[in-house]
């Protein structure tokens, strides 16, 4: 690779060289031209006699190059500049500007030579924009006017083909057939499509065959070989080479990896790994319980490789199931109904496994399925005892003496050893324990009468339990229903009493009764009605049997009067007609009310008729009122009493010489001021500091306290004069002062004992 990239260096150096020998013998040639037409215009204005200044540009410009790479101990020349206006004698100056000016190309200000002092890429940039003028060296006045040219950077093939988006992956189906296109890579070359073949591409495959092949032009990768099986190879790993200069020796190349998966196809049949399978199931498993699985191999994937299973022939097909177990693909076997080992042993089944989306492509390839056999034996299991009969229905009579039978139930032990069954009734089925069954024989019988209309029917169970063994148990439903005998009298349906007015016409229907019986009623049974025979002889009222279990009540007399009696009582013989028959006496209550002209029952109360005659509805209200104010009024004057309270104290204001009692004895006179204290007499008790309470009893009783020398006195006054009234002496020798005091009143006794003249006397101050 690197030869040919000397070789095409050395080739464009020696363009270059010729290049600029060409550019360099144009400016000569432009300078001759330039001075014969500075000589003629000369001649022109002397001959006219007048100068024309007039700007000419003194080069005519060619685009130059320079090659890209170059890495030589000397700068290339680019090219050279030469003025007209430039006689060599050093004064005409040249200056470059632009692009890369001063850095990549610099010119030599005398002679106009252009060097590129640095390596140039073309694939960072293909040319550089530059311009140049001719300048006076004394006074850098432009000699010339600027003009641009261009310096272009010649291609080398110096970039190999890249593949920008790989690795790639790609995705082919199984079984493809030959040219079957894959994916298209594609390279890119930085070299310059337009010059040689450097960017010129070719493809081919350097790994990955024989199964794929790549168009050299187009980059497409197509399979190359028939029935490539997933199932034996899915991925493959391709390198695809991309070269420039059209594939030739020398030129460049690059490489990009292509992974290829080959995709599923259902192009395989389910395969079970074996004809014939062994399976065991006990017979005490019950429906849906699993048996076994097997599988069926498919290598497809998805849903190329799903299979469904089912049963073609076989005895056990009604007695299992298969079903397919999606997450691992196997067929489930299941129970239908639950074997039994004294029936049968073993079950033969055949299986088809089948895949259950197929590709039309490759349906000749089939068939898509496979089958096996699947034999299942029964294991024995001790199992309880089975009831000859799913469930049990007996009738019993209603009242039936204890010890009645009912029915029989009937278990055995079905497995090999069939070992004995004894029965039971599980309390909780029979609370109350109306009957019971017998241990060994599974008899029902009764253990009290039974009511039909307490209830109709009783649901028990009974349960066998295998004597020996695991004791193990089942249990059987029993319906009893207790047949109805004719127990119950009929009686009314409802209890209401029959509203009739005083005015009714006889003849009138007042009321139809009906009876309810608690017990059944067979076909064409009704209730008769008739009068009690008590009260056959009645003249108010009479009875109709309708002969649908009702009655008529018809009054047969005219009018009544509940002044005289308001409530009358029929007696009604109710009977069922059954057998034996049943019959009870119920009394309908009749009450007679006020009416008015339209028979509008007005009253049915007796107490307004028991009131004065010429009383008003009015004059009892008035009557009402005042017997109302009257008791407000003694109410009030009641409470008002009780506010007013007797003080609690006896105070002195009471005096007691206001109560005096008078007798005939002589006193001491009026000399006699020591007898007795008036104070004391006005409050005995105060003389002590005590003031009795009035509100309160007293928890002591006072003792007598003996007052000496006390005596009351009474002053008789005639009509004589002061000195000559008759005074009463003091005759009395003791007094004695007794206070006795209760929760409602206060008494005083004063007891005085006076001279022997005198008896003793007593006065009570309350």
């Amino acid at each position: 690779m690197w030869e040919g990239l000397g070789l095409q260096v050395f080739l464009m150096c020696l363009g270059a060289v010729l290049c600029s020998a060409v550019d360099a013998s144009a400016p000569l040639e432009h300078s001759h031209r330039h001075r014969l037409s500075l000589h003629r215009h000369r001649e022109r204005t002397g001959k006219e006699g007048q100068v024309l200044h007039r700007s000419k540009r003194g080069w005519v410009w060619n685009q130059f190059f320079v090659i890209e790479e170059y890495t030589g101990p000397d700068p290339v020349l680019v090219g050279r500049l030469h003025s007209d206006v430039d006689a060599g004698d050093g004064n005409c100056k040249y200056i470059l500007s632009g692009e890369g000016a001063g850095t990549i190309f610099v010119i030599d200000d005398k002679t106009g030579n252009i060097h590129a002092t640095k390596t140039l890429d073309r694939e960072e940039q293909a040319q550089y924009t530059l311009t140049a003028q001719a300048v006076d060296r004394a006074t850098n006045k432009p000699l010339e006017p600027p003009s641009e040219f261009i310096v272009k950077v010649q291609d080398i093939n110096d970039n190999p083909p890249e593949f920008l988006h790989g690795p790639y992956y790609a995705r082919v189906p199984e079984m493809s057939n030959v040219g079957t296109s894959v994916m298209q890579v594609t390279a890119t070359d930085a070299d310059d499509p337009t010059y040689g073949n450097s960017a010129r591409l070719v493809y081919s495959i350097l790994q990955g065959q024989p199964y794929f092949s790549v168009e050299p032009q187009t980059g497409i990768i197509r399979t190359a070989l028939p029935n490539m099986d997933r199932e034996a190879r899915q991925e493959y790993d391709v390198v695809i080479q991309a070269k420039d200069m059209g594939g030739h020796m020398g030129g460049l190349s690059g490489t990009t990896e292509v992974k290829i998966t080959l995709t599923d196809v259902n192009d395989n049949p389910p395969k079970f790994p074996q004809s014939v399978y062994a399976m065991s199931v006990s017979e005490d498993k019950v429906s849906g319980e699993e048996v076994g699985r097997l599988k069926a191999k498919d290598p497809d994937l998805g849903e190329n490789g799903l299979v469904s299973y089912r049963f073609i022939e076989g005895d056990g097909m009604t007695v299992f199931e298969i079903t397919t177990d999606t997450d691992t693909r196997e067929g489930v076997i299941k129970l239908r109904k639950p074997v039994d080992f004294e029936t049968k042993r073993a079950y033969t089944l055949r299986v088809e496994a089948s895949n259950t989306h197929l590709d039309p492509r490759f349906i000749a390839w089939g068939p898509y399925k496979d089958t096996a056999t699947v034999k299942v034996m029964v294991e024995d299991a001790d199992e309880p005892p089975a009831f000859m009969a799913t469930s049990y229905s007996f009738e019993v009579e209603e009242n039936a003496r204890d010890g009645t039978v009912v029915g029989r139930v009937h278990a055995k032990d079905t497995d090999v050893a069939n070992n004995p069954v004894r029965y039971m009734i599980p309390r909780y089925t029979d609370v109350e324990q109306f009957f019971s069954v017998g241990p060994e024989d599974g008899i029902i019988k009764t253990t009290r009468p039974l009511d039909r209309e307490t209830l109709p029917w009783h649901n028990i169970s009974v349960s066998a339990t295998e004597i020996g063994g695991h004791h193990q148990d089942t249990k059987v439903r029993v319906n009893i229903k207790v047949k109805d005998m004719n127990d119950n009298a009929p009686e009314f349906a409802t209890q209401n009493e029959i509203l009739v007015c005083e005015n009714v016409s006889p003849g009138k229907l007042i009321e139809t009764v009906s009876a309810v019986d608690k017990d059944e009623m067979v076909h064409r049974q009704y209730f008769h009605f008739s009068i009690a025979p008590e009260a056959v002889n009645n003249q108010n009222f009479s009875l109709k049997d309708n002969r649908d279990s009702t009655a008529s009540i018809y009054v047969t007399r005219r009018g009544f009067s509940r002044m005289t009696q308001d409530v009358y009582f029929l007696p009604i013989e109710i009977n069922d007609n059954g057998n034996p028959p049943m019959s009870s006496t119920n009394t309908l209550t009749i009450r007679v009310c006020s009416c008015d002209s339209k028979d509008t029952i007005l009253s049915c109360n007796v107490e307004p008729y028991i009131l004065p005659a010429g009383l008003s509805t009015g004059a009892l209200i008035a009557i009402l009122a005042c017997i109302v104010i009257l008791l407000a009024i003694v109410v009030l004057f009641v409470a008002l009493r009780r506010q007013k309270k007797e003080p609690l104290i006896l105070f002195e204001e009471e005096d007691i010489r206001e109560n005096i009692i008078t007798y005939d004895d002589e006193g001491g006179g009026e000399e006699d001021t020591e007898a007795f204290d008036i104070a004391t007499l006005q409050n005995p008790d105060g003389a002590n500091g005590f003031l009795p309470r009035k509100d309160i009893k007293p928890e002591l009783q006072y003792p007598m306290r003996r007052i000496k020398n006390c005596c009351l006195i009474s002053m008789k006054k005639t009509m004589r004069k002061p000195q000559q009234q008759t005074e009463t002496g003091r005759s009395c020798s003791t007094s004695i002062f007794l206070r006795k005091m209760n929760s409602t009143k206060t008494e005083t006794v004063f007891f005085h004992k006076s001279s022997e003249k005198s008896p003793l006397s007593a006065q009570f101050h309350q």
